[in-house]
């Protein structure tokens, strides 16, 4: 699973700017089964998203191309941490950590 954290690295007035695109493409993810849950920061100086199911290099691609990322208005850091306890909500993406 992966922490997505992104960080605006423009103003807040361009990062608007993107918004309807950013939300089609976390649409498309949300669809596929990838993207688990978002969010702003608070303070909005950026957002969090939560991803499963993928490869490191699959998520960092996903990443490459969120519109916000094309049009230089945030940078991205992914985590990648192994969800071997989740509420039973999200059981379905539990992982069994190899020991």
């Amino acid at each position: 699973m992966f922490v997505m954290e992104l960080t605006y690295t423009a103003p807040i007035e361009a990062v608007e700017d993107e918004l309807d695109a950013h939300i089609a493409w976390l649409d498309g993810y949300y669809a596929s089964g990838v993207f688990l849950a978002s969010g702003r920061k608070v303070p909005r100086e950026g957002g969090i998203i939560l991803a499963g199911g993928v490869s490191r290099a699959e998520i960092e691609k996903i990443a490459s191309e969120d519109p916000f990322t094309l049009a230089g208005v945030c940078s991205y850091r992914i985590t990648e941490f192994i969800a071997s306890k989740t509420s039973s909500d999200l059981a379905a993406v539990r992982e069994n950590p190899v020991v």
